[in-house]
């Protein structure tokens, strides 16, 4: 684990923009930037679960999908990935096998778990609560940010209660 830089801080603040536009547009709350070595924003997603009816259609696995197509493995290796909350087991795979580098996260995955349990919300995922290196050992990860984490966490509060933008439903 590494520490969340000053230079990442506007990357994961843009993650936390792209969550919004998911609520806003009736998703779930994620959004997540993909960046090349230089510093350039090479692609950004955000979740579109919801809106495609394809419980895979979020945003760091359409990332990893896109840097598989458009950069070479040395360009993926270094590249970062900023997301609004860490990855599933499932994006945290598709990470692994398309060989990006960096992850840094404003939320965790047991910050996630954490609020699930305070808000009384059942776990419905049908996957292990696993964190990325425990998918995808020896990767360089860094997060959460607590203040960032504080805003994903009231996204995430706006999209079970149906506060947020959209045809949101609890």
């Amino acid at each position: 684990m590494t520490a969340v830089s000053e230079t990442d801080l506007p990357y994961l603040r843009r993650c936390v923009e792209l969550a919004a536009e998911a609520l806003d547009a009736g998703d779930w709350p994620f959004g997540s930037v993909l960046v090349g070595a230089d510093g350039e924003i090479r692609a950004e997603d955000r979740n579109r679960e919801s809106a495609t009816g394809d419980p895979t259609a979020h945003p760091e696995f359409e990332l990893a999908r896109w840097a598989a197509r458009h950069l070479t493995p040395e360009e993926r290796a270094a590249a970062t990935v900023y997301t609004s909350g860490e990855h599933c087991p499932m994006c945290a795979a598709a990470h692994g096998w398309v060989g990006l580098g960096r992850i840094v996260y404003a939320s965790s995955s047991r910050q996630a778990r954490d609020w699930k349990a305070e808000w009384g919300v059942p776990v419905t995922s049908p996957l292990s609560p696993l964190t990325v290196q425990d998918v995808v050992p020896g990767l360089e990860v860094a997060g959460p940010v607590p203040e960032l984490a504080a805003q994903v966490r009231e996204l995430q509060w706006r999209f079970r209660t149906g506060k947020g933008g959209g045809d949101v439903r609890p």
